[in-house]
Formats: C-alpha cells, structure tokens, sequence
C-alpha cells in the first residue's frame, strides 16, 4: 500500500509492516458526538469464541456491520453483518477518500472499561484476502495497543490510541506481526474501537 492519501498520516517504521496514524483524524466534538451515537445504536453483543477447545464467553461487546455478503468467521464464531447506519456509513466514505482503498464491513468493539480487553492475534482469516488493510478508529478512553513481530520477539511497540485517532494496517502487518489490547488497571471510562476492513466474497475470487 502506497502512503494514505492524507498528508497528516504518520508513518511508523517497522520491519514487515506498513503502519500509518493520526493521532487527530477526528476532531474531539466529532469524536464526542460519534462516540455517544455509537454507544445508544449499535446492536451490541457478547459472543462466545472456541479457545483452547473450550466456550469462553469476549471480554468485550462487539457488533458487525457491513455489505450484505460480507459475511465474517473468526475462533468459530460466524458474523452476519448488520446492515450500514447512517454514521458507519458517513465514516467509512471519509475513511476511504482518506487512505485510498475500499472497505465493506467494519467490526466495532467496545471496551467498558480497563477490564475489557482482546489477546494476542492477527487478523489473518481467509475472508480477509491476502495482506488486509485494516483502519482502525478509536473513540472514548485512551487504551495502549501493543504490537509485537511473531519471529523477533523483542521487537514490540506500543501506541496509545487517543480519542479520534486513526491506525492503519496494511502491507505484511497480518502475516507478521501480533497485537492486542491489554486491560488496564483503574480505567472505568469506555472505549469504542471500529476496524474498517475489506471481506473478500467468494464472487471477487
């Protein structure tokens, strides 16, 4: 992936990744008034994923919404999506004329507190094609987001993602690279993290 569009992007170097932020990408009375729509509209839920051959309900809500045949399968758990709002919507156009490349479907999580998290993974799944571009947009509490290279583990990052900020990943980010949430003691204020992606339909293969 080329740079994004937006000249405000930084670029974080790392080896086999391709990460881009903006710490600003949405202003604090935009970031606020999508945060609170958000929260009221979402149809949110808590799943159950496979782990370790055993039921364990996410540390987490989340809820899917996307292109009607963007239909998503992660740790066992089949995602239909929910049909576009009006917000998701409006977002996901800005996002691409941001960035340069298309989107249909996003999955939103939202962390209600400090004790709310997700372990380390990567979003490698078949339905996502071969070296996804994800954006990611964070809303409410400012959470730390860790990264670290699956063969030189000593190499790791971490960011902390402000309200309305924007990460994107893309290139071998997926094949090379873990992240996750951690919780985060004494943090009671929630957070809204969507991840815009682009599923790949079995009639675009």
């Amino acid at each position: 992936m080329a740079k994004p569009l937006a000249t405000e992007f930084e670029a974080l170097h790392l080896r086999d990744a391709e990460l881009f932020y903006q710490a600003y990408y949405l202003s604090f009375e935009d970031a606020d008034s999508l945060l609170a729509a958000l929260t009221d509209s979402l149809q949110w839920r808590q799943d159950d994923i496979q782990m370790f051959g055993r039921s364990i309900a996410i540390p987490r809500l989340q809820a899917w919404y996307g292109d009607a045949d963007a239909h998503y399968r992660y740790s066992g758990l089949d995602l239909t999506p929910n049909p576009w709002t009006p917000e998701l919507l409006e977002l996901r156009r800005r996002i691409e004329r941001s960035c340069g490349y298309s989107f249909n479907a996003v999955l939103a999580n939202l962390y209600r507190n400090g004790e709310d998290s997700v372990g380390w993974h990567c979003d490698n799944e078949q339905e996502l094609g071969k070296d996804p571009i994800l954006a990611s947009l964070s809303l409410g509490a400012e959470r730390r987001f860790s990264l670290r290279h699956k063969k030189h583990k000593h190499e790791k990052l971490d960011l902390k993602l402000g309200h309305g900020s924007l990460l994107i990943m893309a290139g071998t980010t997926q094949r090379h690279w873990l992240h996750a949430l951690p919780k985060q003691r004494n943090l009671f204020a929630p957070r809204i993290n969507l991840s815009f992606r682009k599923i790949v339909t079995k009639k675009a293969q």
